[in-house]
């Protein structure tokens, strides 16, 4: 198998899936700065020209969710939910982070990291409605994890991965993150993880 990835914040997810179940992955850095995601070799594999991507054998996948998805069920791993229940409520929350939570987060990261980055000026009315937003479904994270050790079930599974990823950037981000001990205390939990804290391939 092979991941392509860049250090960005959906092949960071992908990456940490892969690592922490210890699968034979192939790490391949695509340097985006150099545009090496609009190859035609790069594009045969993801035609959309964004990481992570992944090689499988003839399998050719692309967003992090369905390839963490793939490599969860490919080595038999519990964060993959075993009952249709539990697989159920892994999507459901899957689909929030991306709709919702790291939708807003994300915009707090280019608007804070990705935009100095590439010398443009930072919106100041995107920041404030992405910070509005943020807080409304902020809360609803907060809530359900009071009293919960993990964000579905009883154990570790892809929706703690996926929900989290952008949390390792929030302090680059500015995400607010002052008012939500529940989200601090399970992303603390997280970072005990090795492949979490080092996602990337040295």
């Amino acid at each position: 198998m092979k991941l392509y990835y860049f250090g960005t914040p959906n092949p960071r997810v992908a990456c940490a899936v892969a690592r922490h179940l210890e699968l034979p992955v192939e790490y391949v850095h695509v340097d985006l700065r150099q545009g090496e995601q609009q190859t035609p070799e790069f594009l045969a594999i993801n035609p959309n020209g964004k990481v992570p991507a992944l090689v499988d054998g003839e399998a050719r996948l692309w967003e992090s969710a369905a390839i963490g998805s793939h490599l969860a069920r490919k080595a038999g791993s519990a964060l993959w939910p075993s009952e249709a229940a539990g697989q159920v409520e892994l999507i459901r929350w899957m689909a929030w982070e991306t709709a919702h939570f790291s939708r807003h987060a994300g915009t707090l990261y280019f608007e804070r990291v990705i935009k100095p980055w590439i010398g443009q000026n930072t919106d100041a009315a995107a920041v404030e409605q992405a910070t509005t937003y943020f807080h409304q479904f902020a809360r609803v994270l907060e809530a359900h994890l009071e009293g919960r050790q993990w964000l579905i079930g009883e154990t570790l599974s892809l929706a703690d991965f996926f929900v989290a990823r952008m949390l390792p950037y929030a302090e680059q981000a500015q995400l607010p993150l002052a008012d939500y001990p529940q989200i601090t205390r399970w992303h603390e939990q997280l970072m005990q993880l090795p492949a979490w804290r080092e996602p990337f391939p040295a």
